[in-house]
């Protein structure tokens, strides 16, 4: 390496430095946002849809809860729908739309204050095969799959609310 490209790397650094970005775990697991997120409650969500996005969310929200310490609960309502995207000349479906949306609060338990209202979703499409169980197996493969990335993206959002929360608390 050349100093000419040393300094050129070192000159883009600085402006990095100043952006205001900043790890949202730092700390690691006693971070104020992992303390958050270990301590949010997930009430049981009806149906086999409602079983496999609880587990998701559990997995990713830490186990502090599970003795009882839960300051936050998270309110899920999820909608399922499996729809015939591809129909062929014979009235018959070569391709489906599978979509899982959830509507979410997170509402502290002290208060009952809504802090968060918001909605997460996904879609997969499955091929429709000549084999009825090949297409069964695809269709719940879709819906653990859309329950793992839907749970990602409403603990990536509750995230950034308990980290905004903590910032304007410690103003």
């Amino acid at each position: 390496m050349t100093l000419r490209t040393t300094l050129m790397a070192l000159a883009l650094c600085v402006p990095l430095s100043a952006c205001g970005l900043q790890p949202m775990y730092a700390g690691g697991a006693s971070s104020p946002v992992a303390q958050g997120l270990a301590a949010i409650d997930v009430p049981a969500i009806p149906g086999r849809d409602g079983w496999l996005v609880r587990n998701a969310l559990r997995d990713r929200l830490g186990a502090a809860g599970d003795q009882g310490g839960f300051r936050y609960r998270l309110d899920v309502r999820l909608d399922d729908d499996l729809e015939a995207l591809g129909v062929l000349n014979d009235d018959t479906i070569s391709r489906e739309l599978r979509i899982l949306r959830s509507r979410y609060q997170l509402v502290d338990i002290s208060t009952g204050q809504i802090l968060l209202d918001a909605t997460a979703g996904s879609d997969a499409g499955i091929d429709v095969v000549s084999s009825e169980y090949a297409t069964i197996a695809a269709e719940q493969r879709a819906l653990e799959n859309l329950a793992e990335e839907v749970a990602s993206r409403m603990v990536t959002r509750v995230a950034l609310t308990l980290r905004e929360r903590e910032r304007a608390g410690a103003e």
